[in-house]
């Protein structure tokens, strides 16, 4: 085999490696936004759960202060807020969701229940 072409092809030596190095921090990247989103979409659907107790509750006529404990106890860290509107009675609970240090959203969910309902 010629002398020129051992050079070519011991020219390429370590770059599986370089290549590996530069697309792992991106695969982390991916990762770690990935979970982040599955986070966010728990969270979710804890604030939902909680928004429809909230509702429920001051539907059947219970003091504001003890739906707001329901939203905070389902989705630690919650605030509430409820309107009337005819014969419905609205809960809006809200929370912001921190994908890692960098990244937080707020979430929202909203619910309604007869008012006066069993």
């Amino acid at each position: 085999m010629p002398r020129s072409r051992l050079t070519r092809l011991g020219g390429d030596r370590g770059s599986v490696a370089a290549e590996l190095a530069l697309a792992l921090p991106a695969v982390v990247l991916v990762l770690a936004l990935g979970v982040g989103a599955l986070g966010a979409a728990t969270r979710q659907v804890s604030l939902q759960d909680a928004a429809a107790d909230a509702a429920r509750l001051l539907g059947r006529g219970e003091d504001t202060g003890r739906a707001a404990d329901a939203v905070a106890r389902a989705a630690p860290g919650a605030t509430m807020s409820s309107a009337n509107s005819g014969d419905l009675v609205c809960v809006t609970a809200r929370a912001t969701v921190a994908v890692g240090s960098l990244i937080s959203m707020p979430l929202q969910a909203s619910s309604c229940a007869l008012a006066g309902g069993l």
